[in-house]
């Protein structure tokens, strides 16, 4: 609480430092209220002394006058002293404010009062007889025309207030209403009337209107340059006031708070003795010792009357509130301690003279201030004016957009090669994430959960890359040679069967594997190529942030490319169109190595003693080629998650999920002997001990070492089998048949076909199709898309129709307020002289 000691001490001194002096019967302590008009009389020295106090006094008035509407109007932060009026709703606010401007003006309504807030701006100007008030145009920094009735400030008032609410749909709007009010009769100060504290909207209003009007009055009161006028209605005891705790939490310990006491006449039939009053006067026991209140009445008249009778009244209230408390109490009450606190005229000198402390304190401050803003307007005016003269300077514009692409790009390369800034926990992503952002769920033709080593991690660039590789790697390995139809072998078997050759078991097992590996693995393929490139096309967002970074750190607070949106947007395009490409190079290319495994002519399917170098990777140690980083503590960690889309080697015999029982299933099935004579090189049984022989490696997933277990018998034992009494798919009681043999051939060749694409063709590609031009051939792509263009089709992307008359709009903008700013800083070097 701001306590107004001069009013005990030094009444003659506190005269003197208000602009609108009181009168010297009023300072000497006689019944006559404040007028506000006269001068005491003074020796010629102290006459001259008076002058140049006032002159001083006027000059701090102007300047930050000038400031707080050059603030306003553009918006500028800044910590200049100002008044807040806070309090309950019907409190009195508006009509302390009335009587501050010395005119009646504002809106009032049965139910609600000011229902948004109104930022005074009041300026005491001699030769304004009349007062003159300017509204500042709704989104706009210009003011309007004076106006001069105050029926039509009030409409003003309520109807942009009706207009917002209408449409925004609310009780209430913390958009302010600005008024500039010049008059004889005010003092320069500037207040924010709130709308009022209320328990319960009313009806037709949210629910929520209390709270919303709470927190809006909380966010304008808690600026610490800004002082608190809270009002509360003298009917209200202390103990029961609503709105103090409201009060106490912006100011605990109301260091920056003037509590008025409005309404007092209601109060003062109740005073009998002095005692009484002295003791409702201190306050003791709810505000402190340090916190005295100002005891304030109005006048109750609301008929339509001149302002210089407004102003009458005012201190004639003033008055009959003195002599009722001298005359109508019964001793009295304690004049030394309590008068300088009671009446509006007693209020009004002592927020002139603390607002005129304030202002005093702050100007070193707000020099500084406004000397610093001056530079970043004039740094920010030649920026503009850069842009102006870029949009005529085609070869500036390449230079500067080759400039930003190359750096981007540069960029890209280094996320690609292991950066890990900006941070990994806020850009990267995990697998669940990618899949979802991505549009790819799951991997086509794979049932099982497909959960990569670190796959919680948050990674991207090259690592999120690496990632998604073995991610499809997992998913391939996932897959098995799919069941076939007895009918489908069949046909296949008994056409390759009466070509002759002595192969055709073996040709039908490759054909079936083959157009198995076509239709499973190709959608794999696209899958794989698709999630990379989705992967690469994030890295152009963190490509922008590392070089925002970089320009932070280097000084830069704007880089050269700012506000192109158009040459941003192209850029995004060309990015886009890039990763694309090389996604669909990549397909194709991929593409040509699956045709290449699956074509007739290709002699994977025939190698017998076929035995990959990566045996390794793919059986159990394939975990172990990617390193696993996640919390393996975690709850939700799954031990054997590493290895559940690698079929482990005790459990050779199973299948594809679903297939296994299918499989089992038919190779128990009844079947039907061909009624031929039995070949005596090639009996049943020993056919059937072939077939379980290979039975327990039908699934495995990674190719092993093939002894020639075919090699001996597939030479005629198709032919035999067939020409001499060998089980097909009949009905007979064998174990062995043609068919089992098929699929289990057409098992082993399907995961050749598998592992040559998955270790041999598909990594590498991938690699070197993707990440080797994102290295070296991304900056001469974006620069051919980019600039590979003639001027007119460049300059499309930064001058838009209208873009240059935008850019003068901006930059007369910046003129006008470096002009004001400039003004102002001259200005407060003046007075800071003068303090």
């Amino acid at each position: 609480m701001f306590l107004p000691r001069t009013f005990q001490s030094t009444p003659h001194q506190h005269a003197s430092v208000t602009i609108a002096t009181m009168s010297s019967s009023t300072v000497a302590g006689s019944d006559t209220p404040p007028s506000f008009t006269a001068t005491p009389s003074k020796t010629p020295s102290s006459k001259a002394s008076s002058r140049r106090s006032q002159a001083e006094l006027k000059s701090r008035f102007e300047a930050y006058n000038r400031l707080q509407a050059a603030a306003v109007a553009f918006s500028e932060t800044m910590s200049i002293p100002e008044i807040v009026a806070v309090g309950g709703q019907s409190d009195g606010k508006s009509s302390l404010l009335e009587a501050l401007l010395g005119f009646r003006f504002n809106v009032r309504e049965v139910e609600m009062g000011t229902r948004r807030p109104l930022i005074l701006q009041m300026v005491h100007d001699a030769s304004a007889l009349e007062p003159r008030c300017r509204f500042q145009e709704e989104d706009s920094e210009e003011y309007g025309s004076p106006l001069v009735l105050a029926s039509a400030i009030a409409d003003i008032i309520k109807s942009r207030t009706e207009a917002l609410l209408k449409k925004t749909k609310a009780a209430v709007s913390p958009k302010p209403i600005v008024m500039r009010a010049e008059y004889a009769h005010c003092p320069n100060l500037t207040i924010i009337d709130t709308p009022g504290f209320v328990l319960k909207a009313k009806k037709g209003e949210p629910e929520n209107t209390p709270d919303e009007i709470l927190s809006m009055v909380k966010s304008l009161a808690s600026p610490p340059h800004r002082i608190l006028l809270f009002l509360q209605q003298s009917s209200v005891e202390w103990c029961s006031s609503l709105w103090l705790d409201a009060i106490r939490e912006i100011d605990p310990t109301y260091r920056r708070t003037v509590i008025v006491v409005s309404k007092f006449d209601n109060r003062l039939k109740e005073f009998g003795d002095r005692w009484e009053v002295d003791r409702y006067l201190s306050a003791s026991g709810y505000l402190g010792d340090s916190t005295h209140p100002f005891f304030v009445a109005l006048p109750k008249d609301r008929g339509n009357v001149s302002n210089d009778e407004f102003r009458r009244q005012i201190s004639q209230v003033d008055s009959e509130v003195l002599r009722h408390l001298r005359e109508g109490v019964k001793g009295g009450f304690d004049e030394e301690k309590f008068k300088s606190y009671i009446g509006f005229g007693r209020l009004r000198d002592y927020l002139e003279s603390e607002l005129q402390k304030k202002y005093k304190e702050a100007a070193p401050a707000t020099l500084a201030l406004l000397e610093q803003r001056c530079s970043e307007v004039t740094s920010e005016l030649a920026r503009k004016d850069s842009k102006i003269q870029a949009t005529s300077d085609v070869s500036h514009l390449r230079k500067f957009a080759m400039l930003h692409v190359a750096s981007i790009s540069n960029h890209v390369g280094a996320l690609i090669d292991g950066a890990a800034d900006p941070s990994p926990e806020q850009w990267g992503k995990t697998t669940v994430e990618e899949r979802s952002q991505s549009g790819i769920g799951v991997w086509p033709g794979v049932i099982a959960c497909v959960n990569p080593p670190n796959a919680t991690l948050r990674l991207y660039g090259g690592a999120a890359f690496e990632r998604v590789m073995h991610e499809f790697r997992c998913a391939a390995y996932s897959i098995e040679c799919p069941s076939v139809s007895r009918e489908k072998v069949a046909n296949i078997l008994l056409a390759h069967a009466g070509r002759g050759g002595g192969r055709g078991r073996t040709e039908a097992a490759a054909e079936i594997a083959r157009a198995a590996a076509k239709s499973w693995l190709a959608p794999l393929l696209d899958t794989a190529c698709d999630r990379l490139a989705f992967v690469l096309g994030s890295l152009f967002d963190l490509a922008l942030e590392r070089n925002r970074i970089r320009d932070l750190e280097c000084g830069i607070t704007g880089g050269n490319m700012d506000g192109y949106v158009g040459f941003h947007a192209a850029l995004r395009c060309a990015y886009n169109r890039f990763i694309g490409n090389l996604a669909k190079h990549c397909k194709q290319l991929v593409r040509h190595h699956l045709d290449s495994a699956t074509s007739p002519y290709s002699q994977v399917c025939y190698f017998n003693d076929y035995e990959p170098s990566c045996n390794k990777f793919s059986q159990a140690s394939a975990s172990s080629f990617f390193l696993e980083l996640s919390d393996t503590s975690s709850a939700s960690h799954d031990a054997r998650r590493d290895q559940e889309n690698i079929p482990p080697e005790n459990n050779a015999q199973e299948t594809t999920p679903g297939k296994a029982a299918e499989t089992r299933d038919a190779l128990r099935e009844s079947h039907i002997t061909i009624p031929e004579t039995p070949s005596p090189d090639q009996p049943g049984d020993a056919a059937y001990g072939v077939v379980k022989k290979e039975l327990g490696i039908c699934n495995d997933v990674g190719p092993r070492k093939r002894a020639s277990r075919m090699g001996g018998n597939c030479k005629n034992s198709d032919y035999v089998t067939l020409q001499n009494g060998g089980v097909l798919f009949g009905n007979g009681e064998r174990s062995g048949s043609a068919y089992s043999d098929i699929c289990i051939s057409a098992a082993q060749h399907f995961a050749r076909i598998r592992e040559v694409l998955v270790e041999r063709g598909v990594t590498s590609t991938l690699n070197s199709g993707f990440l080797t031009p994102c290295r070296d051939r991304i900056f001469e792509a974006l620069g051919l898309d980019l600039f590979a263009v003639n001027d007119e089709k460049f300059m499309d992307m930064f001058v838009a129709p209208g873009a240059i008359d935008v850019l003068k709009s901006e930059r007369e903008s910046l003129m006008k307020r470096q002009k004001i700013l400039q003004s102002c800083l001259n200005e407060f070097k003046s007075v800071a002289q003068g303090l």
